[in-house]
């Protein structure tokens, strides 16, 4: 790190009411675009989704487990690749502890992604996560939901995050979607988020926006240069254990 100013504590606490005005300022912004979210238009889903689940066939009104609330992770896997996408994987990292409170207040939660399912599972329980997984590879889903490119099917552009953006030479790109499942039966698409939208579920971020080296970002113009799947780290022997993983789910 560069040398940093140094002040008095009576400078500092000054320096620091200063910038939690700020803060407060981003805090009843976030609320008021909240406000805006939930207030949205939905889209009637007329469309059958069938996915590939760990027990067979599932449809996109049995994802909901019960629960009039689906937010469904757009996770980066495609066909032929052995391995999760590393952000996505970091994204699924942050899953499991705030599911168990997700399903106990009507949410409930999937991943999917046009891998086999056979892929899925076995990349889950390496990586030790529970939620719920299931592959879009015989539907429409993924090109539907604009987070699927294969190769030889786009253009020059491609329709992502709600614009025309030139081609991402990727057959995948992450986001996350949320749905409502009326008494009757109806669901509905509330929302999505796409791009840097998803930091936002990033709790890690969070915290490293506080420490003095930030998220340690762009060393070499990369957005995520420090970044590897958590069984992929080097044990500098200060690593405190984590948490045993949650039981695994269909």
């Amino acid at each position: 790190m560069t040398p940093h100013e140094t002040i008095s504590k009576a400078q500092w606490i000054e320096a620091m009411r200063a910038l939690l005005i700020e803060e407060k300022a981003l805090t009843r912004q976030r609320d008021r675009v909240a406000a805006q979210r939930r207030a949205l238009p939905w889209v009637k889903i007329d469309k059958d989704y069938v996915f590939e689940g760990a027990d067979g066939p599932v449809s996109l009104a049995e994802l909901f487990d019960g629960r009039s609330q689906l937010i469904v992770y757009h996770f980066m896997f495609g066909p032929d690749w052995d391995e999760g996408c590393t952000g996505c994987s970091l994204m699924a990292d942050h899953v499991d502890g705030a599911r168990q409170h997700f399903e106990h207040n009507d949410v409930s939660y999937v991943a999917v992604s046009r891998g086999p399912i056979d892929k899925l599972l076995a990349y889950r329980a390496r990586m030790g996560w529970g939620f719920r997984w299931v592959s879009s590879a015989g539907s429409d889903f993924n090109a539907d939901y604009h987070v699927s490119f294969p190769n030889g099917e786009r253009g020059d552009s491609v329709f992502y995050n709600f614009e025309t953006q030139p081609d991402p030479e990727i057959d995948e790109l992450p986001g996350i979607s949320v749905f409502y499942r009326a008494e009757d039966g109806t669901i509905y698409h509330t929302y999505s988020s796409y791009g840097r939208g998803g930091e936002s579920f990033l709790t890690v971020y969070a915290y490293f926006d506080i420490v003095p080296r930030g998220r340690n970002e762009a060393r070499d113009g990369l957005m995520t240069d420090w970044l590897k799947r958590h069984d992929q780290y080097e044990d500098d022997g200060r690593t405190r254990l984590a948490a045993p993983a949650m039981a695994e789910t269909a």
